[in-house]
């Protein structure tokens, strides 16, 4: 849908992006290999844990470098090309930055606040999973109850820092709409203090949905903010898309395909119900 977005990210974020899916490729490795190992247990659980951590950083690292824009140019691609006409070519943009330029101290700082939102959506997952007083569960509430205050600050640091560094989100949130923006964010530290008081009083799958309705909000804010750009002082979701035709195609092949996936996984869980306790998935590891 969106070509030249596709085509520039993956020179801007290569290397953030190929270590989010080394740790995504790693912690499957590991988890298959766990359950039928003797003697490496110990590493086949650090692999996973590895992986787990610099999955969402890689992810992080690489939505922060977004936010910043893409190092774009123009009319200087094709000056390596034999006869090629360059007038011709002025307005087709192309990557002009290098394998780093994605690094800054912001980009870091994503990565970073991305591994504590998952940390804590993990937590809140496996202490929905499993029943109170079961071992996993008593250690996820544990940190889960750290990590509740640590993903609030970290919420505040990157909107103080992009309000300091982002000149587009400044102007949005402090225009003539500001009292929306200041709603939405009451909004979401409401579903943060119901998540967390669920927590506190053991109701473990509501404070699970509390918090992705979080992250929900939290997701809709930022491409709110960033409209019309699809990438901030890069791309507009205009001028970057596909053609119109091409545009139709692909949202009927979607619309037809994702209601397809949806009915077969929950198919899936329906047909293997009756096979599921709480902790015999689990079992061999």
């Amino acid at each position: 849908a969106f070509p030249l977005v596709y085509g520039s990210a993956f020179n801007y974020l290569m290397i953030p992006l190929a270590v989010a899916l080394w740790a995504i490729i790693s912690r499957a490795i590991a988890f298959e290999f766990h359950v039928h190992a003797i003697g490496s247990k110990r590493f086949w659980g650090w692999m996973f844990a590895g992986g787990s951590l610099v999955a969402p950083f890689g992810a992080g690292v690489a939505l922060g470098a977004a936010l910043q824009g893409f190092p774009m140019a123009h009319g200087m691609a094709l000056e390596s090309v034999p006869g090629a006409h360059a007038s011709a070519f002025d307005a087709v943009p192309h990557f002009s930055g290098n394998a780093l330029s994605f690094l800054s101290p912001f980009s870091l700082w994503t990565g970073v606040g991305a591994v504590v939102a998952a940390s804590l959506a993990g937590g809140l997952y496996l202490c929905a999973r499993f029943l109170p007083g079961d071992p996993i569960h008593q250690r996820a509430k544990a940190w889960t109850s750290g990590f509740s205050l640590v993903a609030l600050a970290a919420i505040a640091v990157t909107l103080i820092w992009s309000y300091a560094i982002f000149p587009w989100a400044a102007a949005k949130w402090t225009g003539p709409d500001w009292w929306f923006w200041l709603a939405w964010l009451v909004i979401i530290l409401g579903f943060a203090y119901k998540s967390m008081m669920a927590h506190a009083e053991q109701r473990d799958f509501t404070a699970l949905l509390w918090g992705e309705g979080v992250v929900a909000q939290l997701w809709i804010a930022l491409w709110a903010t960033m409209y019309p750009y699809i990438v901030p002082e890069t791309w507009t979701i205009q001028s970057a898309a596909n053609p119109a035709n091409s545009l139709a195609v692909f949202t009927l092949f979607m619309t037809g395909f994702v209601p397809v996936m949806i009915l077969y996984n929950w198919y899936q869980i329906w047909v293997f119900r009756g096979r599921f306790t709480k902790k015999s998935v689990y079992g061999g590891h």
